[in-house]
This record gives C-alpha cells, structure tokens and sequence, in this order.
C-alpha cells in the first residue's frame, strides 16, 4: 500500500479509537461472564487481593488464591465459601419438569496455596499443582506486592531485592507459567495490579516506584507483544490506583489543605472500579480520573515544573510521615524483643 494512503488510514483510526473511547465515558460497555472461569490472585490473604477475591466470588469463577501467609490466605477462603453460600441460597429450587431431571447449578470453589511469589522456584512449583489440582487458569491477577518503608541510603540491600523481586519479578515468573496456555487457546485475561507511583514517582520510595514502573513497563510491553502476534482474545488490564487506604501505606499525607479534595481511596471503590475494568476489558484504568491527567502533565512539563507542582501539593515529601512510623514501629518491636 502507498505510504501516504496508509498514513490516511492510520489517522482515520487514531480518530475512530478516540471516538470509541469518549462514547464509554457515557454509554457503560456489557460486563463479560467469568462464571466457571479459573481465577488465580496472588497476594490474596490480605488488602486488595482479599476484595478481589470476593468479588470474583460474587461473579461465580473458581479461586485460586496465592499468599505467603497462610492464616491470612485461610480467612479469604472462608469469606469466599461464605460469599457461595449466601449466593447459592438465592437460586431458586425447582424439582423435576416433565420427568427430567433437572441439572444442579454449577458449583464453584476455591482452592489455596502458599506461595512466595517473589521466589522463582516456588511460583514454578505452586503453579504446576494448580494445574494438576484445578486446571488451567484463565485469569491471573498479579496483586501481591510489598514496601520495604526506608529511604535509599537506610534501606538494607535484601529488602530493596525482595521489592524488586515481588513487585515486579514475580509478574514475569506467572505470566511464563500461564501465558503457554493462554496463547493455545487464544483466550485468558492477565490483570497487572500496579500503583500511580508506576507512572509518576515521589521522594522516599525509590524502591517501591522502581519496582512498578517494571511491572507497568512488562505489562505494556507484554500488551504489544499480543497484538504483535494477533492474539486479541487474550486481554490485559492494568490498575494504577493513587493511594488505597490500607496499611501498606499508613500514615502517608499530601497538603492538609488539599487533602480534602485528593483523599486516600477506599480500598472496596479501587477494587470495584478495578473489576468493572476487567470485565470490559478495559486496557488501563486510573483511580481517582485525575490520574490520567497528572501521568499527562509528568509528561509533558518541565521537570522543575513538576517539582514546583509537587511541592504545592505536598506530594514532594508524603511518604516522610509513612517512614517515620515504619521506623518507630521497628525501634519499638526491636525494644520489646
């Protein structure tokens, strides 16, 4: 084809993309089915990866649930069955029509592993039970993740390797043991659970951004390379919540004065605008919208704009707070013991 008419052709679909996508901001897309569907959540003993195994549950797919902390994992499992009960309660009972036996409703279930997904070794092994004890995952829901809560120059080299390891290694460790299968049947989701601070960074967490923006940067690029190869039922979403009120962060403030207008998120509205997303395959999805708007600004600002701007808005300095309590909580258990 002509250069000049494939450039034409190519505008014309740049343009149709952004048409597509203001008419979602007003006519809500229908929610695919993941009912019977095998849904393995790493990090699911805590936080988001709990949310989202219930509301997964709510949807009727298999759990699968990872943790390195098995209590934890245990008490998800528990809420889920809870969550099938109350569902299965709700279906109406029928006997038998005309002499058929009526087909009982599908029962799904939830099944739980220990798991250090920071280790290769272990996500390898975890993953090939899986399959041998449940079958082939169809979503994955890359969750877990952890904050060492130090600065650079503070932070013991093991605990910026176990970041860098769980954070972002890990996605790279299940994707191999799932994907194989994903490409043979042309169909599977793989959900990447980041941060903002993968788009834009701030003081204090070197780390932590570090480790997200690879987790961003493996999931763009593992997008491309599906598409590259024209397996377009195999979806990827990508979540980058601003700051989710739960312990991972606790104590962590931008501006008082603009706090009010940016606050914490509630983890159950991150997680179900995260749902939604996934099951409309939407590719990204930033919570509060802002965020959209502040990755656009990073990008396209002076950097000392952007430092003036995070100054303003007390986002220079917001992980200060958070530290200073890790380090005080660490001087304290280290005082008791």
């Amino acid at each position: 084809m002509n250069i000049v008419a494939e450039f034409f052709l190519v505008t014309l679909k740049v343009l149709w993309a952004f048409v597509l996508a203001g008419v979602k901001w007003f006519v809500r897309p229908k929610e695919k089915s993941v009912a019977g569907q095998v849904c393995l959540i790493t990090g699911a003993g805590s936080g988001l990866g709990r949310l989202f195994a219930k509301e997964f549950a709510r949807q009727r797919a298999v759990l699968v649930l990872w943790d390195i902390n098995s209590q934890g994992n245990e008490e998800t499992a528990e809420m889920v069955r809870q969550i099938y009960r109350e569902m299965d309660s709700t279906l109406p009972t029928e006997g038998a029509v005309d002499g058929v036996e009526e087909v009982p409703p599908f029962q799904p279930q939830v099944f739980t592993y220990v798991c250090d997904v920071g280790k290769r070794e272990s996500v390898y092994l975890t993953a090939e039970k899986v399959r041998r004890e449940v079958g082939d995952v169809d979503v994955l829901v890359n969750n877990a993740g952890v904050v060492s809560g130090h600065h650079l120059l503070e932070c013991p080299d093991e605990l910026i390797e176990r970041t860098m390891m769980v954070n972002c290694h890990a996605h790279f460790w299940t994707t191999k043991a799932f994907l194989p299968k994903m490409l043979e049947m042309n169909h599977g989701h793989i959900v990447t659970v980041a941060s903002s601070l993968g788009l834009f960074s701030t003081a204090g967490v070197e780390d932590y951004c570090a480790s997200k923006f690879g987790a961003v940067g493996f999931h763009e690029s593992l997008s491309h390379e599906l598409k590259a190869t024209e397996k377009d039922d195999i979806k990827m979403t990508l979540v980058c919540p601003y700051l989710v009120d739960t312990d991972m962060f606790r104590g962590c403030r931008i501006r008082k004065e603009i706090e009010p207008f940016l606050p914490p998120l509630k983890s159950e509205y991150c997680v179900k605008q995260a749902m939604r997303a996934i099951l409309t395959d939407q590719a990204m999805i930033c919570t509060p919208r802002l965020m959209y708007m502040v990755n656009f600004m990073k990008s396209i600002l002076p950097f000392e704009a952007v430092v003036c701007m995070y100054r303003f808005l007390g986002a220079d300095k917001c992980m200060y707070p958070f530290i200073a309590q890790r380090k005080q909580a660490m001087n304290n258990n280290e005082a008791k013991n």
